[in-house]
């Protein structure tokens, strides 16, 4: 192989290489949130957001997500986060929510998390925890704007919603929310009467059927019993006979001799 071909190799492989970190690198930048487990509408469920550090030289500091207001949730719980402090802002609803039988009159609006000796370096991220409910029934996502501040000032806004299939610069974090779990009050119960009630006529089956083998057992040992005795009879007469007509013989020879 040439050099000229073998740099027209190198080059070429330096493009592609080029190519893949320009469309890796915004991808993998974006603040996101992922549920653990599933997101079920009407249902509770934690979540993660992911914060990345898209910076080479400058570290996150604070994290701020906003709770969509047009899905208030009754109920926001972040999990605590060593080296993090964490700040919980709520709001006025316009109007109540009602959930299990109590109306709810406020709720969360924003939750920030401020570094407290720790920070997002360059080349890491850090998920923050939330525990949530309950979720709406009539949409199938949440949108959570987030704001990401550096230890250099910068501030990063993920705010933008897609719109026409199109993913903005500068996304903001969305939750896709499945269908809603069907509710089958009794059904396991139902179902382990069920199995209990078939145990228990297999029992009796397999009770009735030792029982049967048993009387078998019986009636053959007592058939084969007498089986025996009727046997061993026959032969003690049999050789009775057999000794008699010995006996007869010997007689009836001696009157011949005399």
């Amino acid at each position: 192989m040439s050099a000229t071909n073998v740099s027209r190799i190198a080059i070429a492989a330096g493009v592609a290489a080029s190519t893949v970190l320009l469309l890796a690198g915004p991808a993998a930048a974006h603040v996101s949130v992922q549920p653990q487990g599933e997101a079920a509408k009407g249902g509770y469920a934690t979540l993660n957001f992911k914060v990345p550090n898209e910076r080479d030289k400058a570290s996150t500091v604070k994290v701020e997500v906003n709770f969509p207001a047009d899905h208030p949730l009754s109920s926001v719980t972040p999990e605590a986060v060593p080296g993090w402090k964490i700040a919980i802002t709520k709001g006025k609803l316009d109007k109540p929510l009602e959930v299990h039988g109590k109306k709810i009159t406020e709720a969360v609006t924003k939750v920030t998390w401020t570094a407290d000796g720790s920070k997002i370096a360059p080349g890491y991220f850090q998920q923050f925890p939330v525990s949530v409910g309950q979720l709406p029934e009539d949409a199938d996502q949440l949108v959570f704007k987030a704001i990401q501040t550096y230890d250099n000032k910068e501030v990063v806004r993920w705010i933008e919603e897609p719109k026409g299939g199109e993913e903005p610069d500068s996304p903001a974090p969305v939750l896709k929310l499945t269908a809603a779990t069907e509710d089958h009050h009794g059904g396991a119960a139902d179902k382990a009467g069920d199995d209990d009630s078939e145990a228990d006529h297999n029992a009796d089956d397999q009770a009735a059927s030792a029982e049967g083998d048993k009387k078998d057992t019986h009636a053959a040992s007592s058939s084969s019993s007498s089986s025996d005795t009727t046997a061993r009879t026959l032969g003690i007469i049999g050789i009775l006979i057999g000794i008699a007509g010995v006996a007869f013989g010997v007689l009836a020879g001696r009157r011949r001799t005399a």
